[in-house]
């Protein structure tokens, strides 16, 4: 359009239209910018499409190896509902994970009964497996390390962390013991057993896939053999026939993960399985 001197006269124009009177450099820049901002709205939808609309909801500050998330999950979630939010998170799986709020968070109770508050921070202690597998302490070291700390400690069983899963007396649909019997492993998996947390669990020894899996009700941890350090076991006073084992995950007693009942005829078995001396049936 012209002035009455015959000037050129710029008009204003909606942005699709600015950028195509830019440069071709700077044009590609602005067509950048809409897709970028598109991807971020799509990124927040799907943040939020996770099933948990409708629910109470807390925002909480997730602290791991001095990275922080935020994570939103209803209030009515467990402990262990938690652990499995981190997991997707960090890539650190439930089992190797120390959660820390006002004192280490119990798996089996709320947010809402342990008083979480919308902001709160979540510290979170734990090496993933990979991280595990970096770790190059020989497990001959480790071992002899662990036992001469056994020495000096009063027996396992009778220390509090443990007598709280003992105390609920023998699962009732455990595997028959056998006394002063060694037994190869048996084809099946071994059910009926405690975790740390009174859970169910059972162990299954996958030898083709150099594996231990730890199943619960919640979940299945499949864990190399190669990155268990040491295995550790006490009988249980008063039934002798059952022991206590902890799996040694990591470098440092913190990453144990305890099992309780294991029937003593397969814990021979069981040590030679996972440090090495295979058995092949």
């Amino acid at each position: 359009m012209a002035d009455q001197d015959g000037r050129g006269v710029e008009m204003e124009s909606e942005d699709p239209v600015l950028c195509e009177t830019l440069s071709e450099g700077d044009a590609a820049s602005c067509v950048q910018v809409s897709k970028t901002e598109g991807e971020n709205s799509a990124s927040q939808d799907s943040a939020v499409s996770n099933g948990d609309e409708g629910k109470e909801m807390v925002d909480l500050k997730i602290i791991w190896n001095k990275n922080k998330y935020d994570l939103k999950i209803p209030l009515d979630g467990t402990g262990a509902n938690l652990k499995e939010r981190i997991h997707s998170l960090t890539g650190l799986p439930p089992a190797m994970q120390k959660v820390m709020y006002k004192g280490l968070l119990p798996e089996d109770k709320t947010l809402r009964e342990i008083k979480v508050t919308n902001g709160a921070k979540i510290m979170v202690v734990g090496s993933t497996i990979n991280d595990v597998l970096a770790v190059n302490t020989p497990k001959e070291v480790v071992q002899q390390e662990v036992k001469a700390e056994e020495n000096k400690k009063e027996p396992l069983c009778r220390q509090k962390q443990h007598r709280k899963v003992l105390d609920k007396g023998k699962p009732e649909d455990l595997m028959a013991s056998i006394k002063g019997v060694k037994e190869c492993l048996p084809t099946v998996p071994l059910s009926g057993m405690y975790n740390k947390s009174g859970g169910k669990l059972r162990l299954t020894f996958k030898l083709e896939q150099d594996q231990l899996w730890i199943g619960t009700k919640e979940r299945t941890e499949k864990i190399p053999m190669g990155s268990i350090k040491n295995v550790v076991t006490e009988p249980i006073e008063g039934h002798e026939d059952y022991h206590m084992m902890a799996f040694q995950l990591g470098p440092t007693e913190a990453s144990q993960y305890w099992v309780y009942w294991v029937p003593a005829q397969f814990v021979d078995a069981i040590k030679d399985t996972v440090l090495g001396k295979w058995q092949y049936f």
